[in-house]
């Protein structure tokens, strides 16, 4: 059973930082694609960015620059680094990975197993 559970989430200022960490049981993070998406009130589910199981990242426009995805093997953990936020990044911030292994892409509909999410606010 592949269950995903998210921290990290909080309060921060505008231009702050914050560390999300999404912490993977019964999915090896180095063989599938860990994805992490964004919901904010009223508005869809969107791609923040991903790793491959090979090690590329790939990032939104929106982020790119700003947000880093790490993971750690031995920790089976994913990380989403966020600096200079911004009051428009407030959402809740979901880790995902891929069914299928080698997943390279950014379709959310590839991405089949979910975190509970967690809360980013940024105020201005």
């Amino acid at each position: 059973q592949v269950q995903l559970v998210e921290s990290g989430g909080g309060l921060v200022q505008t231009g702050g930082s914050l560390r999300l960490s999404c912490a993977a049981s019964g999915r090896t993070v180095r063989t599938y694609a860990m994805g992490w998406f964004r919901q904010a009130p009223g508005k869809e589910r969107d791609f923040v960015g991903a790793i491959t199981s090979g090690g590329s990242t790939n990032y939104a426009d929106s982020v790119k620059g700003r947000f880093t995805i790490s993971r750690d093997s031995a920790k089976n953990t994913v990380y989403l680094q966020m600096n200079s936020l911004k009051p428009e990044d407030t959402a809740v911030y979901y880790c995902a990975t891929s069914t299928y292994t080698y997943y390279r892409g950014r379709d959310l509909s590839a991405f089949g197993y979910w975190g509970q999410g967690t809360q980013v606010t940024v105020s201005s």
